[in-house]
C-alpha cells in the first residue's frame, strides 16, 4: 500500500514558549523530508504530533490512506530488561498488534457478529507490520549486522554499540506505510550507517526524519524543512542538507541586503527631510531679521522657507510609502569554552594488561600511556568495546585484570554516552548547582542561559529534558567546572549543527587531556590528535589497541 501524509496550519508550544505554527506539509510515496533546527525549537514534539502521541494547538494530520500504519522511532534508551526480540517487536508495532489480535481471536467465541470483522482487521494489521516472521528477519539482520546477540539478550547486558545496532535493526526490519526517525544515526559506526542509508533511499514510504547528521542527509534528503526559532518561521527546501545550507545562506544574504538597501534608502530620506527642514528655519530667521525697508526680500526668504517646508514634508510622506523590510534577527549562538584547570602531571592515565569483561565478550589487553596534552581517540566497529574500556577508566567498571593508574591533581571532565551526568526527578537548576557546588542560584542560571537552557528548562526535572537538553546542561557544567582532562563518548550525539560547530571549536581550544569516542569524522579530524586507539571485535572478544595517530 502506497500512503501519503498531509500536515496543514499545525501550531505547538511547550508552555508559554510557541514553537512553531502555520505548518503546511505534504509527503508522498517516496519522499524523504529531514526536518531541521536547533535544540528546543520543536522537532521531536512535531514528530510526536504526527505520530498521535502529542495534541497540537492547532491544525490537522491526515493520512491518505486513513488506516495507513504510522511507525515513530524515538531517540530512547530501551529498558534494560527487554530482550532484543521484545524491543524489536515494540519498535516495529508488532508487539501491539499481537495484542489486538490475540483479543479479537478471543472475542471470536462470543456473541458479537462484530468480532469476526475486527478479527480480520487486527489479522491484516498484524500480517502488514511484519508479525509472521518477524523473528526470522530479525535473526537475518542481526547476524548481517554482526550484533553477537540472542534475540533473547536483555539489553541492559549489551555494551553501547551493541545497543546502537539493536536500535537500528528495529528500524531495518520495520514494515510502516509512514515512518519518522529521531536522530536514527546517533552512535552509529560506518557500517550501520551505511546499512540505514540503504533502508531508507529503497523505501517507498514517506519518511520523516530529523537529524543534525550533514552527510547522512545529503545521501537521503529529497526536501528540508527548517523550524526557524529565531525568525518564528517554517522554511521549506528542495534537496539535501547542501542544497538547504546553500539556499539558507543565499536567502539571508537576500534579506540582509533587502534591509540594507531599505535602511539607507528610508536614512537618506530622513536626511533630505531634516535637511529641508533645517533650510526652511533658517529662511524664517533671515526673513524674520530683515527690517521693514526689505519687504520684497522679506517675502521672498518666508515664501522660499514655506517651499521647503512643503518639501520637507513630501519626503517625509515618502519614508512613510516605503514598503517596510524587517530586519532579519540575529541568530542566537552557543559559545561553549572549556575552563582550564591546573596542569596536570606528565602522566594522566597509564593501563597495564588492562582487561574488562562484558557479557560475552572481553576488552584487551590493553597497555598504553596517556600524556599531559595528548588527544586520544578510541576508534572502532559498534560492540567492539571503546565504552567498556572508558567505563573501566572512570572506574564505573571492574577491571578483569590488569592495571590502571591515575596521576595526581587530575581534574576530570566526562560527557557520557547516556548523559547520566543530567539525570534524576531533581530539578535542573538544583542538579547543575549540587554538580558545580554553587550556591549562588542566579549564577547557575546565567551559566544555563548560555547554553539555551532558560526558565522554561531549569525549574523542570532533569528526566524530562530531551537528550539535546541534557547534553547541552553537561557542556555547561564543562564550562562552570575547572578541568584539565576531558572524557568524551560520543560528544556530538543529541547536538544540533550550530552547537557541533561551537563544541569543536571548544575542543581545538582546550589545551588539557582529551579521550574521546566519536564517529563523527569531521570532528576527529579537526582534533590533530597525537594518538588512536584501534579496536576490534573477534570471535566475540573485543581486543584494544593502541597506535599512534597518522
Amino acid at each position: 500500500m502506497y500512503a501519503s501524509l498531509q500536515l496543514s496550519a499545525v501550531a505547538a508550544s511547550f508552555g508559554a514558549r510557541p514553537l512553531f505554527a502555520g505548518l503546511d506539509l505534504v509527503l508522498a510515496p517516496g519522499d524523504v523530508t529531514a526536518l531541521v533546527g536547533p535544540n528546543g525549537s520543536g522537532k521531536t514534539t512535531l514528530l510526536r504530533i504526527v505520530a498521535g502521541e502529542h495534541q497540537s494547538d492547532a491544525g490537522s494530520v491526515r493520512f491518505s490512506p486513513p488506516d495507513a500504519t504510522v511507525g515513530y522511532l524515538p531517540q530512547s534508551v530501551p529498558a534494560a530488561g527487554e530482550s532484543v526480540l521484545a524491543y524489536a517487536a515494540r519498535r516495529t508495532g508488532v508487539a501491539e498488534a499481537q495484542r489486538a489480535f490475540e483479543r479479537s481471536a478471543h472475542e471470536l467465541s462470543g456473541p458479537d457478529a462484530s468480532a469476526a470483522d475486527r478479527y480480520d482487521q487486527a489479522l491484516a494489521r498484524w500480517l502488514a507490520l511484519g508479525g509472521a516472521d518477524l523473528e526470522v528477519r530479525l535473526a537475518e539482520v542481526v547476524a548481517d549486522l554482526q550484533l553477537d546477540a540472542a534475540l533473547d539478550r536483555p539489553l541492559g547486558s549489551l555494551s553501547g554499540g551493541q545497543t546502537a545496532r539493536a536500535t537500528l535493526a528495529s528500524i531495518l526490519v520495520s514494515r510502516f506505510d509512514v515512518l519518522l526517525l529521531d536522530e536514527p544515526t546517533n552512535d552509529l559506526d560506518a557500517d550501520g550507517l551505511a546499512a540505514l542509508t540503504s533502508f531508507v533511499g529503497g523505501l517507498t514510504a514517506p519518511v520523516l526524519i530529523a537529524s543534525h547528521d550533514r552527510a547522512f542527509l545529503d545521501a537521503v534528503a529529497t526536501s528540508v524543512v527548517e523550524l526557524d526559532e529565531t525568525q518564528q518561521q517554517v522554511n521549506h527546501y528542495t534537496g539535501g542538507w547542501s542544497d538547504y545550507r546553500a539556499a539558507k545562506a543565499l536567502a539571508r544574504q537576500h534579506a540582509e541586503q533587502a534591509y540594507a538597501d531599505y535602511a539607507d534608502q528610508r536614512a537618506a530620506l530622513i536626511e533630505q527631510a531634516r535637511r529641508k527642514t533645517e533650510w526652511a528655519s533658517r529662511g524664517r530667521a533671515k526673513a524674520a531679521a530683515l527690517g521693514p525697508g526689505a519687504k520684497l526680500e522679506k517675502k521672498y526668504r518666508e515664501d522660499r522657507a514655506r517651499r521647503m517646508d512643503q518639501r520637507a514634508t513630501r519626503v517625509r510622506d515618502a519614508v512613510e510609502r516605503l514598503d517596510e523590510v524587517g530586519q532579519p534577527r540575529k541568530e542566537w549562538q552557543l559559545r561553549i569554552a572549556i575552563q582550564p584547570a591546573a596542569p596536570s602531571p606528565a602522566v594522566v592515565v597509564s593501563l597495564d594488561s588492562v582487561v574488562v569483561g562484558h557479557a560475552d565478550f572481553s576488552v584487551g589487553p590493553v597497555t598504553g600511556q596517556v600524556l599531559r596534552g595528548d588527544r586520544v581517540a578510541l576508534v572502532g566497529a559498534n560492540g567492539s568495546g571503546k565504552t567498556t574500556l572508558l567505563q573501566a577508566l572512570l572506574g564505573e567498571r571492574p577491571v578483569a585484570s590488569g592495571r590502571i593508574s591515575w596521576g595526581t591533581r587530575v581534574h576530570l571532565g566526562v560527557l557520557d554516552q547516556a548523559r547520566a551526568g543530567i539525570a534524576g526527578e531533581r530539578p535542573l537548576l538544583d542538579e547543575v548547582a549540587a554538580a558545580l557546588g554553587e550556591t549562588d542560584a542566579g549564577a547557575v542560571r546565567t551559566l544555563l542561559a548560555k547554553f539555551g537552557l532558560g526558565p522554561d528548562h531549569i525549574a523542570r526535572p532533569c528526566d524530562s529534558l530531551s537528550l539535546g537538553e541534557r547534553t547541552r546542561a553537561v557542556l555547561a557544567l564543562l564550562q562552570g567546572r575547572a578541568v584539565n582532562v576531558l572524557v568524551l563518548d560520543e560528544p556530538t550525539n543529541h547536538l544540533d549543527v550550530a552547537a557541533i560547530d561551537q563544541l569543536q571549536n571548544a575542543l581545538v581550544a582546550f589545551d588539557g587531556t582529551l579521550v574521546i569516542v566519536t564517529h563523527d569524522r569531521a570532528l576527529l579530524d579537526a582534533l590533530e590528535l597525537t594518538a588512536v586507539w584501534r579496536f576490534t571485535r573477534t570471535d566475540n572478544r573485543g581486543a584494544g589497541r593502541g597506535e599512534g595517530a597518522s
